[in-house]
């Protein structure tokens, strides 16, 4: 079997929730061994996050932190026992790279903060990621996925025009920004360990990555002094660019026009009166009767097959996508079939579960998921017999004295 790309790398992961562990799941899934440490005193409150496989409730349960932890082990350990601290730095003393996203000094008063890490650990990577960051004025600050989308001013962008901002559904920056800059500036400090043997500590404010979204509204306030607000699904110099409905319950097509050229094709496959206008020909037409227009494409497409309409369009060089939902993605799109993208491994509570592959593959060999999310200190033995002294014997023991909880 072909080496994976991260084979012999060692993580500690102290992260919760989103953002954090899937920053370590990507180096998981490409093979770092990654240890999870937990504590059934103090639940990673993502095993307690719906939907649970089966609609039973249980801290093992949880599609959500699956998705997000597979190819890990977990250990279950009481930080707060000076016992369970000595144990967590054995295992530190060998690894590579330690990861956490709690509020700044956390670590330190658990025991596990860099400057004590690095004294036994010179080569250590040591990655922080608060919502702000370590210094500042509002470093101290909680924050959740929301709140990140709140501060960085994507909220305020997201949603239309006469209504409060919506967002998207879901918290977007732990699932994109933060997880892939965080996993980037890890790589970075790996390749810099690999030449030189240094360590390095990482501190990454989980707002920032959110700002590389921001272009345009930025250079617009700062360049031309002017506030972007809240667009819908529209944006300038495209003409139309909306979502409208097709055949079905609650199903739409979204097309994006980004030329005259497109306009006129547009109109050759929808056809109707309602949009043989010449003052439409050109953008600067369209743009002055987007309400008109769109409610013209939308008495032409709803009755029309979403998939036959988007492969009409496409074929004739018109952007637009059937807006897709869960089953959709899992049982009908060829292209994430033809990609091997779902990965179904079997999971010791909820059976096979489906699981996210990556969204890149390597011509060296197969990567992805290697093996399904841990239960709650499946790998207590398994771990801290191999990589911390320990044995059966002691394991009893720490258990019987809440020690590995």
């Amino acid at each position: 079997m072909t080496e994976l790309p991260l084979s012999g790398v060692k993580v500690v992961d102290f992260c919760w929730i989103g953002a954090g562990s899937y920053t370590t799941k990507l180096l998981a899934d490409l093979g770092a061994d990654v240890i999870k440490v937990e504590s059934s005193k103090s639940l990673d409150s993502l095993r307690l996050a719906a939907p649970y496989a089966g609609g039973i409730k249980g801290v093992n349960r949880s599609g959500y932190f699956a998705d997000r932890n597979s190819s890990k082990r977990s250990i279950t350990i009481n930080m707060k026992d000076p016992r369970g601290v000595a144990i967590v730095h054995q295992l530190i003393q060998d690894c590579d790279i330690v990861a956490n996203n709690f509020r700044p000094g956390t670590m330190d008063k658990l025991g596990v903060g860099y400057q004590a890490l690095r004294e036994m650990n010179p080569g250590l990577i040591f990655i922080g990621m608060s919502m702000n960051g370590d210094e500042g004025p509002d470093r101290t600050m909680l924050g959740y996925g929301i709140t990140i989308a709140a501060l960085t001013s994507f909220l305020g962008l997201s949603g239309y025009p006469d209504r409060e901002p919506t967002g998207t559904g879901t918290n977007y920056p732990d699932h994109v920004p933060n997880p892939c800059h965080g996993a980037f500036a890890i790589m970075c400090a790996l390749r810099h360990k690999n030449r030189t043997g240094e360590g390095q500590l990482i501190d990454m404010a989980q707002t920032e990555p959110m700002l590389s979204l921001m272009p345009i509204p930025v250079m617009d306030y700062s360049v031309n002094g002017r506030m972007a607000g809240r667009i819908g699904n529209r944006l300038e110099g495209y003409s139309p660019r909306g979502v409208y409905p097709v055949q079905g319950e609650d199903r739409w097509i979204a097309i994006s026009v980004s030329s005259d050229e497109q306009w006129l094709a547009l109109c050759s496959i929808l056809g109707g009166p309602d949009l043989v206008n010449p003052e439409w020909e050109k953008e600067v037409g369209r743009h002055t009767a987007m309400d008109e227009i769109d409610r013209a494409i939308a008495t032409q497409t709803a009755d029309r097959d979403g998939y036959a309409l988007m492969q009409n369009l496409q074929a004739q060089g018109v952007t637009s996508g059937v807006v897709q939902n869960a089953s959709d993605l899992v049982d009908r799109d060829p292209q994430l079939k033809h990609r091997n993208h779902w990965r179904y491994l079997p999971h010791k509570e909820m059976g096979d579960s489906l699981y996210n592959g990556p969204p890149f593959q390597f011509a060296s060999g197969p990567i992805g998921p290697r093996f399904a999310a841990p239960l709650l200190g499946e790998h207590n033995r398994e771990v801290l017999t191999g990589k911390a002294g320990l044995d059966d014997l002691d394991i009893h023991d720490l258990v019987e004295q809440d020690v590995l909880v």
